[in-house]
Order: C-alpha cells, then sequence, then structure tokens
C-alpha cells in the first residue's frame, strides 16, 4: 500500500522531491537537534493523485490520524481541546520554492469552545481571539473561496468604528465581534457555516492546499520559474507556536548573508508580537534583525549559533523563518535563499576562497541569466536630481516606467508594449501578474524578508520596499511625497533598486561596471573581481567554444573583447543596405549578362573592404561567412509604396517615374506568398549567375590582403539552406573555382573551408550525404524551429505563443530555448549522420539560441564544437558552456 504521511524525524533534506522543501528542510532541521515544532508531512504523492483523481488518496484520512495521535501524545492535548487546544498549521511546500504562490492555514483547532479554553490556558484572552480571527480569515478566503477583500473591508470598517488605525489598537471584544463578522460573511457568500469539527477544519485544509497547487498565481510562478507541473506540493502539518503573544514574542524572517549584495553578517526583519504572515505581509514595517540582540538577548544568540550551524550544514546563504513564544525560539523554516545576482557571485567567490565549496560547486551556483541582469545599465548618480522617496534596496538595477497601482493595469499597459512601474502599500501573491509584467515593484510598506522583496529578488525585478515617506493611495491611483507632490498614474518614475531611491522621470542611464570591464578589461574588487574569476574558470573547464554572430568590424572587435573565440555568422546581407543598395537594385534589374556583371563588379571592392575589416578584427580566429541568403526582393522598395506613387502620378496627370515602374515590374515579378521557404538562399546562387562568385571573390581578396598586411586570416565560407547534398557540390565547385582564380591571380593561396548551414529538416535528416561536401555544419535554430514547428516567427508570437504558453503546450518559447524533444532530435540525428560521414565534422550552432543558457547545456551535451550567439550574450554563453562541462551533482538550488 501506498505511504503518504512521514513525522518529520523520518525524513531529511534528500527527500525533497517526497516531502517537498519546506517538509524536508523541516525535517533535516530536526535531524541537526534544532529547536523544531514538532509535525509530519504529506507527500507530494498524495497530492499529485489528489489532481488526478479529483478525490482524496484512499488510505490517506486513517494516516493522518495516526500521525496526529502521534502528536497528540507529545503534546499532552488533543487537537482543539476545549480547555487546553491544540492547534496546527497546515502550510503547502513544493519540492522549489514558490513564496507565496500556495495556501497557509494557521491556528487549525480553533472554534467557538475552544477558543475560550485557549483565551485561559494563555492568560491572554486577546490573543485567542485574535488567533481565531485569523483562522477564520484563512479558512474562509482559502478553503471557501471567499473574496479576501471583504474581511479587509470588514476589519477596515471595524477600525474606523473604533477610530483606531493599527490591528493591535483593537482588544479581546472587538476581536470577539469581528469573527462574528466574519462567520456571517462565510454564511452570506458561501451558504455554509464556518466548521466547529477541528477535524474537518484539518481534512478541508489539507485539500485546499493540495488544490492550490493549480492556481492561477501558481501556474504562472512555475511557468515563469520553469518549475515542472507534475511536481504537486506537499503539505506540512505543525504545532503551533506563536509570535503573538506580547513582547516577549515575535516572528522574524533572516538570511545568513545579504540577500542583496552577498556580504556576510546576519540580516532579516523582526516584529514583535506578531505571527510570520505579518512578517512577510509587509503590513506592519518590521525591526531590522540586529535589534533583537537588545530586545532579546539569550534568543538572539541562539538563533545566531543556529544559523551558523545551517550554513555550515547547507554550505550556502540560508533563509530561516523562525518565532519566539514568551522567550523561546522556534525554527520555524530554513531553505537555499533566494538571492540577487549581484550576491550570487558574491556568494559563490566567498565560499570557494573560504573551502566549503570546490570551484566546480561555485561555479555551478551562478547562471548565465544572472550574468545578463549584472550587464544591464544602471542610473547616472550624478544626473538623477533629489529623490522623491528613499526605501529599503530589495532587489538591484534600474528600471523607468509608468506608475501604475494595481497588478491588472499593468499586465494591461504592458501587453500595449508600455513600461510599468506597480506600486502599492504592500504587494500579495494576487499580485503577481503585475510583478511579472511591470519593470519594477515600489511599496511604501515591507522590510527586505517582505512578499514584494522576496518574490522581485527571486525574478530578477527592481525592487524599492518600505518608501515610508510615500503614502500610496491605491483608490485615488496616486502616490503623495513627504514634501506634498503628488504622482498620479501614467506617471513615469524610475526606480534604483541599488540604492533604494525614486526619481521623477526617465533618469539617464550608465553602463554597469560590468560592462565596462568587458569593454576596457578594467577589473574591481567586488562584483566585477567574482564575475571575472567564475569566467576564467568556466573558459578553463569548458570543451565549447563561443563565437559571435558579427557583421561589422566594430562588433567583431567588442566580440572579441567580450572573449568571442571566432565569428560563428556573419550575414553578408547586412552589407548590402544603405546607398549600396542602388547597386543590388541595378543587379536585380540587369537584362543582360554585362549589365549584371558591371553591378556585381561596383559590388566587389565594397565586399572586399568589409570583409577585410572583419578577417583583420578577428585575426588569427575563425569567421564563418554565410552567402547572401535571404529573398532579393528585401532589396526592392515596398511594392505597395511603388504602387500607390504610380497611381498617384497618373492621378496627377503626370507621367510616373520610369524606374518606379520598372521597380514595381520586378517587384512584382519576384513576388512570392511565402519568402521564407522560396528564392533564398543557396537557390540564389543556383539561378542568379555571378553572384556567389562575387562573393567569394571578395572574401579571398580579402584574405589575401591580410595575408599580405602579415595577418593570419580563417575565413570560412557557409551556404545556406541546402535541402541537398546536389545544390551544395555546385556551390562548392563554384567556391573551389573562384579560390583558385585568385590563387593563381595573386601568388597567394586562400585555405577557406565550405560548410552549410542546417535549417531544414531534411538537411538535418540527409546529414551524412551533405557531409561528403561539407567541412562543417553551422545549425540555423531560428529557422530549422520554424520549418520543423511550421511556424512563420513573425505570425505566431504575437497570434497565439501566450495561448500555448497559458494552456502548457509550451513550457517556454521554442524561439528562446531549443526545443529538445523535436528540433533537438534532428539535431542530434544531423551530428550522428554528419560525423558517421566525416568524423572530423566541425559542427556549430548560429541562431539565437547560441546564446540562451539551457541551449547550450543541450548543445554541449550533444557534442557541438562550438556556439555563436550576439556580442553580448558571449560572456553568458562562455559561462554557461563552463557549467555545461561540470560533472553532474546535487547542486544548491535557490528556486
Amino acid at each position: 500500500m501506498v505511504r503518504y504521511v512521514y513525522d518529520f524525524h523520518e525524513g531529511g533534506r534528500d527527500l525533497a522531491g517526497l516531502l517537498g522543501g519546506k517538509g524536508a528542510n523541516l525535517a533535516e532541521m530536526t535531524r541537526l537537534g534544532l529547536p523544531v515544532p514538532p509535525g509530519f508531512v504529506i507527500s507530494t504523492e498524495a497530492c499529485r493523485t489528489f489532481l488526478t483523481t479529483g478525490a482524496e488518496p484512499d488510505g490517506l484520512a486513517p494516516e493522518i490520524s495516526r500521525h496526529l495521535t502521534g502528536l497528540e501524545s507529545a503534546a499532552g492535548r488533543l487537537l482543539g481541546q476545549p480547555d487546553n487546544p491544540l492547534l496546527l498549521s497546515v502550510r503547502s511546500g513544493a519540492r522549489f520554492s514558490m513564496p507565496g504562490m500556495m495556501e497557509t492555514i494557521l491556528d487549525i483547532g480553533l472554534n467557538d469552545e475552544s477558543v475560550l479554553g485557549l483565551a485561559k490556558s494563555s492568560g491572554n484572552e486577546r490573543f485567542a481571539w485574535d488567533s481565531y480571527r485569523r483562522l477564520v480569515q484563512m479558512f474562509g478566503s482559502t478553503v471557501m473561496g471567499v473574496d479576501s477583500a471583504l474581511f479587509e473591508r470588514a476589519m477596515g470598517l471595524l477600525k474606523e468604528v473604533r477610530g483606531v488605525t493599527d490591528d493591535l489598537r483593537l482588544d479581546a471584544s472587538d476581536l470577539a465581534e469581528l469573527v462574528e463578522a466574519y462567520k456571517n460573511l462565510i454564511s452570506d457568500e458561501t451558504g455554509e457555516t464556518f466548521p466547529q469539527s477541528p477535524a474537518e477544519q484539518l481534512r478541508r485544509a489539507v485539500l485546499a492546499v493540495f488544490d492550490s497547487w493549480n492556481g492561477a498565481r501558481a501556474r504562472l510562478y512555475r511557468r515563469r520559474e520553469h518549475i515542472p507541473d507534475d511536481l504537486g506540493t506537499a503539505v506540512t502539518v505543525q504545532r503551533m507556536v506563536f509570535g503573538n503573544l506580547g513582547h516577549d514574542s515575535g516572528s522574524g524572517v533572516a538570511f545568513t548573508r545579504d540577500p542583496a549584495t552577498g556580504r556576510p553578517g546576519l540580516y532579516g526583519d523582526y516584529l514583535v508580537d506578531a505571527q510570520g504572515e505579518d512578517v512577510v505581509a509587509g503590513i506592519r514595517n518590521t525591526v531590522p534583525l540586529a535589534e533583537l540582540e537588545q530586545l532579546d538577548p539569550t534568543s538572539y544568540g541562539r538563533l545566531r549559533d543556529h544559523m551558523e550551524t545551517l550554513e555550515r550544514h547547507y554550505r550556502d546563504l540560508c533563509d530561516i523563518e523562525f518565532t519566539i513564544e514568551r522567550g523561546t525560539l522556534w525554527m520555524l523554516q530554513t531553505r537555499v535563499g533566494k538571492r540577487t545576482a549581484e550576491a550570487a557571485f558574491a556568494i559563490a567567490a566567498e565560499l570557494t576562497d573560504e573551502g566549503i565549496v570546490t570551484p566546480d560547486e561555485g561555479l555551478a551556483r551562478v547562471t548565465g541569466e544572472q550574468l545578463v541582469r549584472l550587464m544591464f545599465p544602471r542610473f547616472d548618480a550624478s544626473a538623477t536630481g533629489d529623490a522623491l522617496a528613499h526605501g529599503l534596496p530589495a532587489s538591484p538595477g534600474a528600471a523607468v516606467g509608468a506608475a501604475v497601482f494595481d497588478s491588472a493595469e499593468a499586465v494591461q499597459r504592458a501587453a500595449a508594449g508600455e513600461k510599468v512601474v506597480l506600486v502599492r502599500q504592500e504587494t500579495t501573491p494576487d499580485d503577481l501578474p503585475g510583478m511579472v509584467a511591470a519593470q519594477a515593484v515600489l511599496t511604501s510598506r515591507g522590510g527586505k524578508t517582505s512578499h514584494a522583496a522576496v518574490v522581485a529578488r527571486g525574478m530578477g525585478k527592481v525592487c524599492v520596499c518600505g518608501a515610508e515617506e510615500l503614502s500610496v493611495d491605491t483608490d485615488a491611483r496616486r502616490f503623495t511625497t513627504r514634501d506634498g507632490t503628488v504622482v498620479a498614474e501614467g506617471t513615469v518614475i524610475s526606480v534604483d533598486g541599488s540604492a533604494g531611491a525614486v526619481y521623477a522621470g526617465a533618469a539617464p542611464l550608465v553602463d554597469s561596471a560590468l560592462m565596462r570591464y568587458f569593454e576596457t578589461g578594467e577589473e574591481s574588487a567586488g562584483l566585477v573581481d567574482s564575475v571575472a574569476r567564475a569566467l576564467q574558470y568556466a573558459d578553463g573547464v569548458r570543451r565549447l567554444e563561443v563565437r559571435a554572430n558579427a557583421d561589422t568590424p566594430e562588433d567583431a572587435a567588442r566580440a572579441r573583447r567580450f572573449g568571442a573565440q571566432g565569428i560563428g555568422l556573419c550575414r553578408t546581407e547586412h552589407m548590402f543596405l544603405g546607398e549600396r543598395r542602388k547597386l543590388v537594385e541595378q543587379m536585380i534589374l540587369a537584362d543582360t549578362d554585362a549589365a549584371r556583371e558591371r553591378a556585381l563588379d561596383a559590388l566587389l571592392p565594397l565586399q572586399r573592404q568589409d570583409f577585410t575589416g572583419i578577417l583583420e578584427a578577428m585575426d588569427g580566429l575563425p569567421v564563418t561567412i554565410r552567402l547572401l541568403d535571404p529573398p532579393l526582393h528585401e532589396f526592392l522598395p515596398d511594392r505597395t509604396d511603388l504602387a500607390v506613387r504610380i497611381a498617384t502620378a497618373e492621378a496627377q496627370g503626370a507621367a510616373p517615374d520610369p524606374h518606379d515602374t520598372e521597380l514595381l515590374a520586378a517587384v512584382s515579378r519576384m513576388h512570392e506568398e511565402n519568402p521564407m521557404l522560396g528564392l533564398r538562399g543557396v537557390r540564389l546562387g543556383l539561378v542568379i549567375p555571378g553572384l556567389v562568385a562575387m562573393q567569394v571573390r571578395a572574401i579571398a581578396e580579402a584574405a589575401v590582403e591580410r595575408i599580405r598586411a602579415g595577418g593570419s586570416p580563417e575565413p570560412e565560407i557557409m551556404v545556406p539552406l541546402v535541402g541537398a547534398v546536389e545544390e551544395l557540390r555546385i556551390e562548392r565547385e563554384v567556391v573551389e573555382r573562384v579560390l583558385a582564380q585568385v590563387a593563381e591571380e595573386t601568388g597567394v593561396p586562400v585555405h577557406c573551408p565550405v560548410g552549410t548551414m542546417i535549417e531544414l529538416p531534411r538537411a538535418a535528416l540527409t546529414a551524412g550525404r551533405i557531409a561528403e561536401e561539407a567541412e562543417f555544419f553551422s545549425f540555423g535554430t531560428n529557422d530549422l524551429t520554424q520549418t520543423t514547428w511550421g511556424f512563420s516567427r513573425d505570425d505566431v508570437e504575437a497570434a497565439f505563443f501566450s495561448a500555448y504558453l497559458d494552456k502548457g503546450i509550451f513550457a517556454t518559447s521554442p524561439f528562446e530555448t531549443i526545443d529538445r524533444a523535436g528540433v533537438g532530435r534532428l539535431v542530434d540525428i544531423a551530428v550522428t549522420e554528419g560525423r558517421a560521414t566525416r568524423p572530423d565534422l566541425k559542427i556549430g550552432v548560429c541562431g539565437e539560441h547560441g546564446g540562451d543558457p539551457d541551449s547550450v547545456h543541450f548543445f554541449h551535451s550533444a557534442g557541438l564544437d562550438y556556439v555563436s550567439c550576439s556580442p553580448f550574450r558571449v560572456p553568458v554563453a562562455r559561462l554557461e558552456a563552463g557549467r555545461a562541462a561540470l560533472p553532474a551533482s546535487g547542486t544548491s538550488d535557490s528556486r
């Protein structure tokens, strides 16, 4: 029979898949001897069964009952016992942390009778009614589906009647009145009464937590964080401990290092006379954790010792939740803490230096996605002016956008292409869609461990919390600064998450310190040094080379500064734009071979000059030059514009420009219903005499020029869109003939490997034959994805991709991350069959996927020799290529 329930002493952190992260880590702390309130875990297997069948798993109820009996025996009290009740918390806990995205219900076991017993046994009537109020509110919204805003409205109305602004100023009789109001609200909204049976409360709470796995905000968060949908959540059932018993009690959240910067030391927030949800909700401003040393030196000392124990044990930054109940410290949760990108690199470097982790582990703990965030610009401090307000720098970076005051408005404006900043008093899990859509989050309440701060840090979103100088009025959709300045919705503001400042208007940006390092090589202590060391180590362990996609000498030089080992894609069509377009028009309009040759002859020196500059910038490194690829009509004026010009002239009684008439005839003649699959790529060279020969001659003559100048050029010629080996064979003959001619004319032999882009399924499936003629393959994964899926990227991304993501057809766009099952399978086939024909076949990728972190790992495992990406993605690819080469290990995971 399947087992679903485990006591804390039966588990450990190695069982996170079964017990969820929360349950596994509570079990681990129990094993370490830390003070953990006893409890048990209902496994993710039970959740998956519930989600599959829609019913409580067979045998679950008796298992829960047996473990509950053990908990009651240890406590010497029964759940909901009238005179001295045992109370329980019921919390979600998936394998990967999803802060606030699923449900929690506290104080299970309270009812109209046991609340009186709790008041008597605790000696604190207000505490008892406050706990009951919390249960009815949580259970009503989470389990029974009542809109949480209705409870907040009832609370606000009571405070208004009593003339108070703080919940703490409501006395026991006020809270008892509020409980009745909440129960009546539940009855009115659902037709049900709040359950008085503790066993029924527990059963329904567990099922509600299971059900929350598929809640809208949980699905959105998993999509954003790339967490699989089929994991399910565990449920942790634990004896309640109370931080709201008076001034000798409280709750807090702590980190063993600063999650924003990575600096060592104890960081966090503490709230006197409060439960844990009060801390993360941000509804009351916390005090820094350091103040606990003055408030309760004994508990602070114990907490510090436990935090040191946990960091040594987990060998990483730990995030800890704790409660002090009348001077007794209880550890309620730990996990590997979420951190900013800056903190990730700093912590990895420091732990490696301290010998706590190996260099391999240090590299595994930083990611290319984090590196990208650090390359973003920062505000120019010398030009920002006076700040509107200051708050806590919860998540670093610089963001500009229009202020909006609710999640729905943020989503709507962002969907229309507007950049927005979500401004709230505090955020709740329901604000997640707006947080995802916004460039930054700004709150007037809450600390560095509030919901806004934790979620924003995890997403790499700019965030300033606790800006108490701001009065945020969400109903009026505005905020007011301390000096009376009113900022209405739609007003552009700038949020500096590194300095914790907010500015009016769009503040000017400057390059980040990291970008200056890549551009100049100038190292500095701190962040730049940590990143440089990580990249240096990655370069030492990676097998994949990293090249860049670059079409100009300037881009090539930048790519080399960023660490590129060559050019994997030089697109020659970009060299035919601007003033040169006229020469391309002449080539297209030529009605004789002689006229076409004159146009090609005019293009030749210009192409040669381009290639000379690029080969010079990449001297000694390979430069893969793709022959002309796009349809020729792309170099001609728009068909509609030409027709309008001609029609306008005729309507005015004037003769149309003969050149316009000639161009319109050519554009009409070359019009294609689906140009992506029309006359382009290798097909151009096969039907337009002299085009390939001109380009090859320009490449060869540029190489000769560089050789004579003392350089070491390494050009490679890539033929695009090959689908049959016969196409490549014909083009290769042209290439070799022209190379031989140039060598004979100049007396300088030019070695220039010839290969092809694999961007059609047929090319991948016949790669063994194509390798007979190709000396290298380069996967054009953008077109390969389009032709494999039958997508036109320009059309489908706006048309239905969002629906595909919502329905789970895609976990992420196949144009961003390689589709391993489909496109990846074609890559595997082509690599295997190509190398079976030509064992020394060099293989790379030059699509946008070459700079995507997850895709880089796939290309490593597929056996490619290099990836190529835009110059700005080169450092990312270098880092991920190094991480891909590391042996598989159970490395720390802060998700």
